[in-house]
């Protein structure tokens, strides 16, 4: 819960400050970036922590990523420019990238899938709690000390964590040697580092129908068939093959990257538009943007319930039509700007996401043994984070296409708003769609219960 807490809380209190920052360090037209490369370290680091997760412990990695994320927490502090502070974000990315495949697996493996269903309260309160204090101390920093504090209050919360893991986690582990995959690790981020970088700078750096956007955007497309290619032939790749041919694995890492994709969109982009837009002060502006993540918890909690009696898919599917429901109603009050009309739509979006997120992972996890789970919870951060790195490079486009340098005007950033929000709806069908296509999965009572994901028995050797 300690060690989740870093990743939710930073995930709400740094939006709240994007304005400010910007005036004090410029470059409107890269803050996107602020997220991206986070999300982008976050999402290529992951298939390998997952890895490492299964061959060397849990405990290790955790650790790990507790420390880059303590010394990106520091970096960030101290940085002198906006090329800087998105450079150090990406050391945070990599802590993160550690810290929330982890956390997923270690709750896999200590509880039975109708023990999760309890548990869930406990790690959903933690995005509550986020959900109240990021942006309000993301707001307080913003308004009356210094931005720089948003990434200072990082290095306590590090330190406690680090510290009560040290003292009360243990595990009973069997550690294996296995090769490394860097060769497709490699691959991967380099595909991924040139698509976000195609779909960010497309219209904005350079015209989209311009040599620069397709270089980019066909580098990346032909280091993924590169990467299929190698990953076929390697001895222990980032990317198992039976990952690819589980269905239940597929569909919910479909289902996690659109969750990011919506999710990343409107948190990323709610307090700038209601600072300008509507004259929000940062404070207000970020409770606004709360009210998303303080909704999620809700029926977080309460969604082990849910698929303990309809199962899995269903509570899938009634969250992703109450985030549909959210996404709708933000695109309808954006065009008279309110805080408190805004947040109604956040909180019901929260509501839909609660629902969808976790039952669709623990399905996954349920159909896999102890020694594939890492992979699993890895799989599926991996596309959540593939899918908010994506997802805020073309909202951040979308915006920026709208507001054409206008930063400052209102009617400018609220008609960035409303394509953004537009987008966001776009995305929320896709995620009823997915949400449709997830498999049944049977409720098993432990954790190793169950089939493989590539269809044998739990229990049979691996060959």
């Amino acid at each position: 819960m300690l060690a989740m807490f870093l990743i939710a809380i930073d995930s709400t209190i740094l939006a709240t400050a994007v304005p400010t920052i910007v005036r004090e360090l410029g470059g409107f037209a890269q803050f996107p970036w602020l997220f991206s490369m986070y999300l982008l370290a976050q999402a290529a680091s992951v298939p390998v922590y997952g890895k490492l997760g299964d061959t060397l412990g849990r405990r290790p990695i955790m650790f790990v990523g507790i420390g880059l994320f303590l010394v990106g927490s520091i970096l960030c502090a101290l940085a002198w420019d906006m090329t800087s502070l998105i450079m150090f974000r990406a050391v945070q990315g990599l802590g993160a990238g550690a810290i929330m495949p982890m956390v997923l697996t270690i709750s896999g493996d200590i509880y039975t899938v109708r023990e999760r269903a309890i548990a869930q309260g406990y790690l959903a309160s933690v995005w509550a709690i986020s959900a109240v204090v990021g942006p309000t101390l993301g707001g307080l920093f913003a308004q009356f000390l210094s931005w720089r504090w948003i990434f200072w209050i990082n290095v306590p919360l590090a330190l406690l964590t680090a510290w009560i893991l040290w003292r009360r986690y243990r595990e009973h582990f069997e550690r294996h040697r296995r090769r490394i995959d860097y060769a497709g690790s490699a691959l991967l981020t380099g595909a991924l580092v040139l698509l976000i970088l195609g779909v960010l700078e497309g219209g904005n750096a350079w015209p989209w129908a311009s040599w620069q956007t397709a270089a980019t955007l066909g580098g990346g497309i032909l280091l993924l068939v590169v990467f299929t290619v190698v990953e076929r032939a390697a001895d222990d790749p980032v990317l198992p093959p039976w990952v690819f041919r589980s269905r239940i694995v597929v569909t919910s890492s479909l289902v996690s990257m659109i969750v990011g994709v919506t999710m990343i969109g409107v948190v990323s982009f709610v307090p700038t538009f209601l600072e300008v837009s509507a004259g929000s002060a940062p404070l207000l502006a970020g409770l606004s943007v709360a009210a998303l993540t303080l909704g999620w918890p809700i029926t977080g909690s309460l969604a082990g319930q849910f698929y303990l009696r309809i199962g899995f898919r269903a509570t899938a599917l009634i969250g992703s039509v109450g985030t549909l429901a959210g996404a709708v109603l933000l695109t309808a009050f954006s065009f008279d700007p309110s805080p408190l009309l805004t947040a109604v739509g956040c909180f019901v979006m929260g509501l839909g996401l609660g629902l969808v997120a976790n039952p669709s992972l623990i399905a996954a996890q349920s159909s896999v043994g102890l020694r594939r789970r890492g992979v699993v919870s890895g799989t599926s951060a991996l596309a959540r984070s593939i899918g908010s790195s994506v997802g805020v490079a073309v909202f951040g486009a979308i915006a920026n296409a709208a507001i054409a340098g206008r930063e400052t005007d209102a009617a400018a950033v609220q008609a960035g708003g409303t394509a953004v929000f537009i987008g966001a709806v776009a995305a929320a069908v896709l995620l009823v769609v997915s949400s449709a296509l997830l498999p049944h999965v049977p409720i098993a009572d432990e954790p190793d219960g169950g089939e493989q994901a590539d269809g044998r028995r739990l229990g049979e050797p691996d060959g």
